[in-house]
């Protein structure tokens, strides 16, 4: 099995590419003080299989990093923005209380952003 740091690039560009499959669930979480909320999912999705891939490659990883770091950072508020409206999401198992403590998985999920390779 590889190292958890080399699993964060094809994990990440998965997502983004989730953002174009399934689009609704992204464009639901996005705070409704912010425009555009398909496009902001698609440019997303975008950012996040560039991040990935160039996490993959040794000559583009600290800026594939760098742009990981700063994606998840970007992204947070959708994740708030689900803690305060649970109602919204009542497909998320443990409802107001999972949502919750899924914020500080933020936290881990920069840090293994960090650290991929």
């Amino acid at each position: 099995m590889p190292p958890i740091e080399r699993l964060f690039g094809p994990m990440f560009i998965t997502a983004g590419i989730l953002h174009f499959a399934i689009p609704k669930p992204f464009e639901s979480i996005v705070p409704d003080y912010l425009p555009a909320h398909k496009e902001l999912v698609q440019l997303s999705g975008v950012v996040e299989g560039v991040a990935g891939a160039a996490t993959m490659v040794p000559r583009t990883r600290r800026f594939g990093r760098l742009l990981s770091v700063a994606t998840l950072i970007g992204v947070f508020p959708s994740n708030v923005n689900m803690a305060l409206h649970p109602e919204r999401y009542p497909q998320v198992p443990g409802g107001r209380a999972a949502l919750i403590a899924r914020l500080p998985l933020q936290g881990l999920l920069i840090w293994w952003a960090a650290k991929a390779e």
